[in-house]
C-alpha cells in the first residue's frame, strides 16, 4: 500500500465519525418539526384556542428560522461550521427546556416564545449541517451525502408523532356537554394536566440536544479547505454576489416552492382525506399523514440509491412531473385514488429539498455558508403557500387548492431540467 492510499483511507476514517454525528442532527431537527403538529392539536384543547390561535404554533417556528439563518450565516463565516453547530444545539436545548417554565406558568405565548428559540436554533443546525455534508468528501458525491443525511430526517419526524401521540396525548377529550357538567376546580384541572403534558419529552429533548453539544465540541472535526476569493468580503457583499448568481438565485425560489408544496400537502392531507373519504374519522384520516412520511423516508434511501445511476439535476426534474401528474390526479379525482396519489408523491418529494439545496450551492467557494443561510430561509415558504392554498380553498374546494403544490412541482421540474445549470458569468 503506497502513502497516498494510507493517506486517503486516514482522511475518510477522519471524516466518517463528523459525519455519522452531523446525519444524527437531521434526525433532531426532524423530531422537533413534526412535534409541533401534535402541539397545535394539544395547544387548542389546552389553552382553548381558535384555529388562527393555534396556527401561531408554525408562525412562530418559522419566524425562528427566517430570523436567525443569517446570523447564523455570520457566525459561520467568522468561525466555522462545528461552532454553528454547537451554538445551534445549546438554543435548541435552551428553547426544550423553556417549555418547563411555560407549562408552570400555563402561558401560550411563553410555548410560542420557546418554540422560538428552538427554531432559532435548528436555523443554525441547518445552516451549517447541511453545506458541511456537501463538502465533507469529494465534490462528486455531495448530492449523494446530503440525500443519505436528510434520509434520516423523515425517520425523525414519524418519532416526533410517535412521541407526542404516545407522550403528549392523554386520549381524553372532554365535549361542550361534559364539560358544563364539571365544577370550576375540576375543569382547570383538567386544562392543567394537558399542559404540563409537554413538560417531560421536552425536557428529555433539552437534554439529548445539550448532550449533544458537550459531543460535538469533544469531537475532532477535519478542517476544511474551501475556495477562497483572496480577499474577506462582508456580509452585505457576499449577499450582492450571490443575487448575480443565477443558478443560485433560481435555487432559493425553488427551495421557496418546494416548502410550500410539501408543507401545503401534509398540513392538508388530514381535510382532503376526510373531503375525500365519507365518514372519516380525524383519528383514521391522520393515518394518511403517517402513510405520506414513511413513503417520504423509503423514498430518501431510493433516491440516495438512483442518485448513483441518475443526475441530480435529471432526477429532480423526472420526480417533479411525476408529481404534477399525481397531484392532478388528487384534483380531479377527490376520492380514495386521490388519497393514495398525494400520499405516494412524498416518495417523489423525498429527494427534493437536498437535491435543490445542493445544486444551488454547486460551486459558490467562500460563498457557500452565507448561501446556505439564504436557502434555509427559503423555507418561509411552507408558511406563506398554505396560506394562500387555505384561501384557495375557502373559495373553491380543498381538492381544486391542490393547484398550489401543482404549480410548485411545475417550478421544479423547471429548475431541474433548466436553472440549476452555472453559469461562467454572473450577468443575469
Amino acid at each position: 500500500m503506497n502513502k497516498d492510499s494510507i493517506n486517503s483511507s486516514n482522511s475518510q476514517k477522519l471524516m466518517l465519525i463528523p459525519l455519522v454525528l452531523i446525519i444524527s442532527l437531521f434526525f433532531l431537527w426532524g423530531m422537533a418539526n413534526n412535534l409541533n403538529d401534535i402541539l397545535i392539536s394539544q395547544f387548542k384543547k389546552a389553552f382553548q384556542l381558535t384555529d388562527f390561535q393555534s396556527g401561531l404554533v408554525q408562525s412562530a417556528f418559522y419566524l425562528g428560522y427566517f430570523f436567525f439563518a443569517l446570523p447564523a450565516s455570520m457566525v459561520l463565516r467568522k468561525y466555522n461550521y462545528k461552532t454553528g453547530i454547537i451554538i445551534g444545539l445549546l438554543l435548541f436545548s435552551l428553547g426544550a427546556f423553556l417549555f418547563y417554565p411555560a407549562a408552570q406558568n400555563a402561558t401560550y405565548g411563553f410555548f410560542l416564545f420557546a418554540l422560538f428559540v428552538i427554531a432559532s436554533g435548528l436555523a443554525f443546525l441547518e445552516t451549517a449541517a447541511n453545506p458541511y455534508v456537501t463538502i465533507l468528501g469529494s465534490p462528486q458525491t455531495a448530492a449523494f451525502r446530503l440525500n443519505l443525511a436528510q434520509a434520516f430526517n423523515p425517520i425523525g419526524c414519524i418519532t416526533g408523532i410517535l412521541v407526542g401521540q404516545y407522550f403528549i396525548f392523554s386520549g381524553v377529550e372532554h365535549d361542550e356537554a361534559t364539560l358544563s357538567q364539571m365544577s370550576p376546580s375540576g375543569i382547570e384541572a383538567y386544562y392543567k394536566s394537558e399542559i404540563h403534558a409537554v413538560e417531560t419529552p421536552y425536557l428529555v429533548i433539552s437534554t439529548v440536544a445539550l448532550l449533544f453539544s458537550i459531543l460535538f465540541a469533544l469531537v475532532k472535526f477535519p478542517k476544511i479547505q474551501e475556495q477562497k476569493s483572496g480577499k474577506k468580503d462582508s456580509l452585505f457583499s457576499s449577499l450582492s454576489h450571490l443575487w448575480k448568481i443565477k443558478h443560485f438565485k433560481l435555487a432559493v425560489f425553488t427551495q421557496f416552492f418546494y416548502m410550500g408544496a410539501q408543507v401545503c400537502i401534509w398540513s392538508f392531507m388530514i381535510r382532503y382525506a376526510k373531503f375525500s373519504i365519507p365518514g372519516i374519522s380525524d383519528f383514521e384520516a391522520a393515518h394518511y399523514l403517517t402513510f405520506s412520511l414513511i413513503a417520504l423516508t423509503v423514498g430518501r434511501f431510493a433516491g440516495t440509491f438512483f442518485m448513483k445511476y441518475i443526475k441530480p439535476n435529471k432526477l429532480l426534474a423526472i420526480y417533479a412531473i411525476i408529481n404534477i401528474v399525481l397531484v392532478f390526479i388528487g384534483i380531479s379525482s377527490p376520492n380514495l385514488i386521490g388519497v393514495w396519489a398525494l400520499v405516494i408523491s412524498s416518495f417523489f418529494m423525498s429527494i427534493m429539498y437536498p437535491t435543490i439545496f445542493s445544486l444551488g450551492l454547486n460551486q459558490l467557494g467562500n460563498e457557500t455558508k452565507t448561501a446556505s443561510s439564504i436557502l434555509v430561509m427559503a423555507i418561509v415558504g411552507g408558511a406563506i403557500l398554505t396560506a394562500v392554498m387555505g384561501f384557495v380553498s375557502d373559495i373553491t374546494s380543498i381538492s381544486m387548492a391542490m393547484i398550489v403544490p401543482l404549480v410548485c412541482f411545475v417550478l421544479i421540474a423547471l429548475y431541474g431540467l433548466y436553472g440549476y445549470k452555472v453559469k461562467n458569468s454572473i450577468k443575469l
